[in-house]
């Protein structure tokens, strides 16, 4: 690789990389998108993103990564497709190790995302988008008066059950332990809202055909198993922020994300964190792109104050 040193140097090629790419290229910075795999991250994953706003048929994750990937290209920014091994984020310059060399950049916007916590059966990522899917809000559209179940037992898993039983026939909240670890009043909630939960139990395999079509259930204290029928299962057991680059470098919280605010600037000065690596409430979509356009001003800003 060439010893450019680019003004803002992009990990991570998702919504809020290409959107940090696009504004500020097209603020005139040279700019570089360094990506692992493919244009759209996390995102071109999903067979159809329907709360993307623009879309009103929808539009096909992969296929809205790479319009992303295109708009900023329009402006000059470049796209690497290499992995990052190691970063060096300390001095003026930032220094970004690849499989293959070297890139270099006064200010750096990390991108990298958070990944689902999987449940770790076999036939769950052949399933994934027939069935098998890890956010209620991109997804549940698709399950309107069908029953599916919800894996987890904290605040998210509860979020989405809940979320699901406005458009699903039925919804099933199962968790391993006999008690919720979101607030206890939030059980009462569900019940209201028709969330039948099934206490000590875990999915141990995942039904199907060409898509899901029940699970097998595991009684976590007598080890007896069942079949519960069902057309989808949302898996909400967690989310992995992929922070394990910057460890030690960044101020990350007890989660593993990016501690910034909503400037997106982080404990390096020239170092901004957007999307859902970042510590936030709310991770989709729209927010991963806000968070690009806001690393992109404020990457500017800096660049202005260390002389351009």
């Amino acid at each position: 690789m060439e010893e450019t040193i680019y003004d803002v140097l992009v990990i991570g090629g998702g919504p809020a990389g290409y959107t940090a790419a696009l504004y500020a290229a097209r603020s005139g910075l040279s700019v570089v998108v360094l990506e692992k795999l493919a244009p759209g991250g996390q995102m071109s994953t999903t067979g159809t993103v329907d709360n993307y706003p623009g879309f009103h048929d929808g539009v096909d994750g992969f296929e809205l990564g790479d319009r992303m990937k295109k708009g900023a290209e329009r402006f000059g920014a470049k796209s690497v497709f290499n992995q990052a091994v190691e970063v060096d984020l300390t001095g003026a310059v930032k220094k970004v190790k690849t499989r293959t060399g070297e890139l270099l950049a006064k200010t750096v916007v990390l991108a990298t995302g958070a990944y689902p916590r999987e449940l770790g059966l076999p036939e769950e990522q052949p399933l994934r988008g027939r069935g098998v899917a890890y956010c209620a809000t991109c997804d549940g559209v698709m399950y309107k008066d069908k029953t599916v179940v919800v894996s987890g037992g904290g605040n998210t898993a509860v979020d989405d059950a809940l979320y699901l039983s406005k458009l699903c026939k039925k919804v099933y909240l199962v968790h391993r332990r006999d008690e919720l670890r979101a607030p206890r009043s939030r059980q009462k909630v569900l019940e209201d809202n028709g969330v039948e939960i099934l206490w000590n139990s875990k999915i141990t395999k995942i039904h199907h055909g060409e898509r899901v079509n029940g699970v097998e259930l595991t009684d976590t204290k007598t080890g007896d198993t069942r079949l519960l029928p069902c057309e989808g299962v949302f898996v909400a057991i967690g989310r992995v922020p992929d922070t394990a680059l910057v460890q030690g470098q960044i101020e990350l919280d007890e989660g593993g994300y990016v501690v910034a605010d909503e400037s997106t600037r982080t404990s390096v000065p020239g170092v901004f964190a957007a999307g859902d690596l970042r510590a936030k409430v709310l991770r989709q979509i729209v927010t991963a792109v806000a968070d690009g356009a806001a690393a992109a001003h404020f990457a500017e800003e800096y660049l202005m104050e260390q002389g351009g």
